[in-house]
């Protein structure tokens, strides 16, 4: 499925691909990819998660940012299970306490493989537009523990993209552009606010309601709730 077909004016702009999940940090970084100069083809995916309120999001978001398409691929993570994000056996962890780090532990929320599953669509959609950048919006400081939101994953993925395509081959295949990875969660939300990104369209919770009202209370919101609650904000999507 594709939404906003895309814009033939800007067909000599550079082309980026953006992994847009419709949370805070992929509606960030597509906003750092518009102000790098690029022409930004939106990338999300409907693979069986717990919920589709963050692909209305993504939706949302693509649109107020006026990207130059935006795909939404169908795949079956639910097929594998492993995540509380694809299994309803599995349930989202809760808490009422500020969100505290990392513990250590890789959380039930984890999906195996997504990111590395994420990205090689991303690699064949770049290559099909000649795409000079793809943009992923992993945060390796204030996140839940996941293994492929490491700055060392990313790096073996451009590795293996070189290696793996005819564009990488040929010397002009896609950076894989991860600028979210050292920053803060409150930085990450001063900087999208200075370029324009509106949080109260984005969608990050694990487990919302049936009308799609956030938890408050999984990882995902608390981190959220605490970088806005350090810049004296409001979360916008726990307000309305």
């Amino acid at each position: 499925m594709t939404h906003n077909p895309p814009n033939q004016t800007q067909s000599n702009t550079p082309r980026a691909v953006v992994l847009l999940s419709g949370g805070l940090d992929s509606a960030t970084c597509l906003a750092i990819a518009q102000s790098h100069g690029y022409a930004c083809h939106c990338l999300s995916f409907d693979y069986h998660q717990r919920h589709a309120n963050e692909l209305a999001a993504a939706d949302r978001v693509a649109a107020h940012h006026n990207a130059a398409s935006h795909r939404v691929a169908t795949i079956d993570l639910r097929a594998f299970g492993g995540s509380a994000l694809t299994d309803d056996h599995i349930a989202v962890p809760k808490s009422d306490d500020p969100f505290q780090g990392d513990a250590g532990d890789i959380p039930v929320t984890y999906v195996p493989a997504r990111n590395t599953i994420f990205l090689s669509y991303a690699l064949a959609l770049a290559e099909v537009l000649d795409a000079k950048a793809i943009y992923i919006g992993v945060n390796a400081v204030d996140y839940s523990g996941y293994p492929d939101c490491r700055p060392d994953f990313i790096n073996a993925f451009q590795r293996m993209a070189d290696l793996a395509t005819r564009a990488g081959v040929e010397g002009h295949g896609p950076r894989i552009e991860s600028p979210l990875s050292g920053m803060t969660k409150p930085d990450i939300i001063r900087l999208g606010l200075k370029l324009g990104v509106d949080y109260a369209l984005t969608h990050s919770c694990y487990d919302p309601s049936n009308t799609g009202t956030p938890c408050a209370r999984c990882d995902s919101c608390r981190i959220r709730k605490a970088a806005f609650a350090q810049l004296g904000m409001q979360d916008p999507a726990l307000t309305g």
